[in-house]
């Protein structure tokens, strides 16, 4: 039956077998024309199946016709079957109508200067003429509308320059869209655009005879496209094939059209990046000159980077280790071929089809940063071990490929210092010394926290890996024969050379050295000249627990030094928050009502610091509380007989814990750190000094600490001296005098050293006495000393008169603004209630007349109410 079919009407039935006839010849010439296009010819066919099949099925009746009449539905189309005209267009024309739309609407928007539509578009227009471009026939239209588009931008761009009014922020972003894109689009078609440039009309005009000759051209180009792949077909009897069915062909030629490729595909939706990494490791092996390997190289390692572009997802050691192994691949050829180099600010080489020959002495540039894959390969090591659980072999075995990590940053050093060192580079020097900056900061982060012995074994290896031929002028190989020198000399360097954060931080990289190697006032002397104290609320998150590390260790160094108050004053601002492992970056601490953004949560744990770096808590929270102890104990005996001093306060996390532990009805055998510090603590205030003293060598965290039983003997002498400081402050005022001898024998310490200790109380006016030298005894004034009741007394009297002016702060407060608040109307002063002559005022007693009610109760109102007169 007739596509065309009018019920019962010959000459329409005539008519439509024509068309169908003619249909029939456009739909075979449109499949012979199109057979190279696979997703043209499926389009087309699948299209005209289905009208063809549904016009086929004989027409429904009655309620299936839209409830019209048969013999309407004949009539109306017999009698306008002559005047109707079908048109049939194949998938081609129907693509080109789309294209020219498409730039219609391009023209528009560059009538009005509307870059975010032209940019839209201009995406649109790629994407519609892309499988006409594999057919082998580019549209001239297309030619004209990208050339006329990139001659309009460089317009608008000029303009944009002379012009003091700024573009609007969603327009500049679509010009900026667009000029990046078109400039590597229209690098397909530079010999096309070119011929319509220099004769537009003729290049216009042969559009007609050059589409009938492409679909051969291009089906030559398929044929002999299968002759080459089948060459290339392996003994198995396979090959490998990309998008299309098309054999991939790598060759040195093709390079640099697969580099380009993968580029432009980078960031992209549904992206295979493990089969990119696949075809840069294949480029790799064909590569044949030093500049093919320096590209591929760059190209594939920052590939492998892009397997972890989330920060949920960690790059795999198998490819991290690939990546450090290219990584080292191209500083071998970077060092054996001086003539290529990698700079930052370097222009792309946009030939694809031939390498740039440098002339002899010419240095040619690759853009590229070796400081910044250094830098990621870092990163990403680190963030595998904030991953891994700590107390595993496997992060034991993480932790080995640190030595290839900073041997790699070390020989990308030298490669940077000899950029910096080269005069004759035009790249810009400021640059090269930011990038020199950066890496040797890495290497310095990387030994800061260490001990002595440990960066030693590391630079050992690492110079015994690097070449005997390549060596730095910063740290020459040989010439640092100490720890504290390189660190010495990497940030001397730094403080002449560099700027703000890099400089701050090398600083605290090096007071934390000082510091962690027992050298206190050294340490202590810089962290006060740097004046960071004042400023290290302006820098990043990063610097700032940078510092909080440093002013931690220089409290542990102080310790460790026997200096008590110093070590309490440092360690006092990170220990007394109770936010220990949020300020130094080990853990993340969510509070009950704390109100944190998964954003914010996400971005803390990913500033937390590997396990080996961490500074132990237990450790650090047990010398705070310690020193706290040694303070804090001699200071609450000596409030109970000099009340001036009861306001004073060292650390209240200390009193707070303590105060608490008094309050427990019954205290077992101390378990954990905390108690024992507790239980010392009540110890050394009832002056039992040995049995403080036994408490605190129990603790076993000491042992964490180098020369622990230093540290023990140490600890064992304060305790003594505090002990002797609060039985004198707690007894004073039970005695009149008291001899040197017994307080020496009663704490087991020399004469001189008791003589010493009560003449230091003295001089500090915290002990009223007198030492007799002569007699050796001590003799405490009378009169001055209050007793425990009348010190209690006294807090009493103070908290009540307290508590008076806070009550009338709030009256003054309540009653602001209000004049004669407790005067009544009539009332005369405050016992008068209202205006009614005192409470009960005309209860029985005067009437408003002035006369007075037989037998009334003759009252006369409040305290302070109306007198009334009493009447007979």
């Amino acid at each position: 039956m007739s596509r065309f079919f009018h019920g019962g009407d010959s000459s329409s039935e005539s008519s439509s077998s024509d068309e169908e006839e003619l249909y029939g010849e456009e739909e075979e010439e449109e499949a012979n024309a199109e057979q190279a296009s696979d997703d043209d010819s499926s389009d087309a066919d699948s299209d005209d199946d289905s009208s063809s099949s549904e016009e086929d099925k004989p027409r429904a009746k009655g309620a299936g016709a839209f409830l019209r009449d048969d013999n309407d539905d004949d009539s109306d189309d017999s009698d306008s079957g002559s005047d109707r005209k079908v048109t049939v267009k194949s998938a081609k024309d129907k693509r080109l109508e789309e294209i020219e739309g498409t730039i219609k609407t391009i023209e528009n928007a560059e009538k009005i200067n509307d870059w975010a539509v032209i940019s839209a578009e201009f995406d649109k227009l790629n994407r519609q003429v892309s499988k006409l471009i594999q057919a082998g026939n580019t549209p001239k239209m297309y030619i004209k509308a990208i050339s006329d588009l990139e001659e309009f931008m460089n317009e608008t761009i000029a303009k944009q320059k002379v012009t003091p009014k700024k573009m609007s922020t969603i327009n500049a972003r679509g010009l900026n869209a667009v000029k990046q894109r078109i400039k590597k689009n229209n690098k397909e078609f530079e010999t096309q655009i070119e011929t319509f440039r220099s004769d537009k009309d003729a290049f216009m005009e042969s559009e007609d005879e050059e589409e009938e000759v492409a679909p051969r051209d291009r089906k030559a180009q398929s044929t002999s496209g299968q002759i080459q792949t089948a060459e290339d077909i392996g003994d198995d009897g396979f090959q490998a094939v990309g998008r299309g069915g098309k054999a991939l062909i790598y060759t040195p030629e093709s390079i640099f059209k697969h580099l380009r490729l993968n580029v432009e595909s980078r960031g992209k939706k549904n992206t295979d990046r493990a089969e990119q990494i696949r075809v840069m490791e294949k480029l790799l092996e064909v590569a044949s000159t030093p500049y093919q390997r320096i590209r591929v190289l760059i190209t594939l390692i920052s590939t492998r980077f892009d397997l972890a572009t989330s920060s949920s997802t960690v790059m795999s050691q198998e490819q991290w280790r690939l990546a450090e192994s290219e990584y080292r691949s191209l500083l071998e050829v970077l060092e054996g071929n001086p003539t290529w180099i990698v700079v930052e600010h370097a222009e792309e080489w946009e030939n694809d089809d031939k390498a740039p020959s440098p002339a002899a002495g010419e240095r040619f540039r690759i853009p590229g940063s070796i400081v910044s894959f250094a830098e990621r390969l870092d990163d990403e090591l680190t963030r595998s071990l904030q991953q891994i659980d700590p107390h595993t072999a496997e992060y034991i075995e993480r932790l080995i490929d640190e030595q290839a990590l900073y041997t790699n940053i070390v020989r990308g050093l030298f490669y940077t210092e000899s950029l910096v060192a080269d005069s004759s580079l035009e790249s810009p020097t400021k640059a090269n010394q930011e990038s020199l900056n950066r890496i040797l900061m890495r290497r310095l982060e990387h030994v800061y926290f260490k001990p002595s012995q440990v960066i030693t074994i590391l630079e050992e290896k690492a110079w015994k890996d690097i070449p005997q031929a390549l060596n730095s002028k910063i740290t020459p190989r040989g010439s640092i024969d100490s720890a504290e020198g390189l660190v010495t000399t990497i940030c001397t360097y730094l403080y002449d050379n560099s700027e703000s954060i890099i400089r701050t931080r090398s600083m605290l990289c090096q007071i934390f050295y000082l510091a962690l190697h027992d050298q206190y006032y050294r340490s202590r002397d810089m962290m006060l000249m740097s004046h960071l104290q004042e400023t290290i609320g302006s820098f990043d998150v990063k610097t700032q627990i940078l510092f909080n590390r440093t002013l931690v260790q220089v409290g542990l160094c102080a310790f460790r030094s026997g200096l008590v108050y110093e070590a309490q004053t440092s360690l006092q601002e990170i220990c007394g928050s109770g936010r220990q492992k949020e300020l130094l970056a080990q853990g993340v601490m969510m509070g009950r009502y704390a109100q944190v953004s998964p954003e914010q949560e996400k971005a803390e744990r990913q500033r937390q610091l590997p396990f080996h770096m961490h500074i132990n808590l237990e450790l650090l929270e047990c010398v705070y509380l310690t020193c706290s102890m040694l303070l804090e104990i001699p200071l609450l005996a000596q409030v109970g007989s000099n009340p001036e001093v009861r306001k004073r306060v060292i650390s209240k996390t200390f009193r707070r814990m303590l105060e608490y532990h008094e309050r427990q009805i019954f205290t077992g055998p101390p378990e954990n750190t905390r108690d024992h510090v507790m239980q010392a603590s009540k110890a050394l205030a009832a002056g039992e000094w040995k049995k403080c003293s036994d408490f605190i060598d129990s603790i076993k965290i000491w042992e964490l600490m180098a020369d622990s039983a230093k540290i023990k003997t140490m600890l064992f002498e304060q305790i003594q001296e505090e002990g002797l400081r609060t039985f004198l402050f707690t007894y004073q005022p039970f005695y009149d005098t008291l001899s040197v001898s017994k307080l020496a024998s009663m704490f087991d310490l020399e004469k001189e050293k008791v003589a010493a200790i009560v003449s230091k109380m003295i001089s500090h006016e915290e002990l009223m006495a007198a030492l007799d030298q002569v007699n050796s005894i001590i003799i405490f004034r009378k009169g001055v000393e209050l007793s425990r009741l009348q010190s209690l007394s006294l807090t009493l009297s103070d908290k009540a008169s307290n508590l008076i002016e806070q009550n009338e702060r709030v009256l003054e407060q309540r009653t602001a603004g209000t004049t004669n608040a407790f005067e009544r109307s009539g009332a005369g002063g405050r016992g008068g209630r209202g205006g009614r002559g005192g409470r009960g005022g005309q209860r029985g007693g005067q009437s408003e007349g002035g006369q007075n009610r037989r037998g009334g109760q003759q009252f006369t109102g409040g305290a302070l109410g109306n007198r009334g007169v009493v009447r007979a």
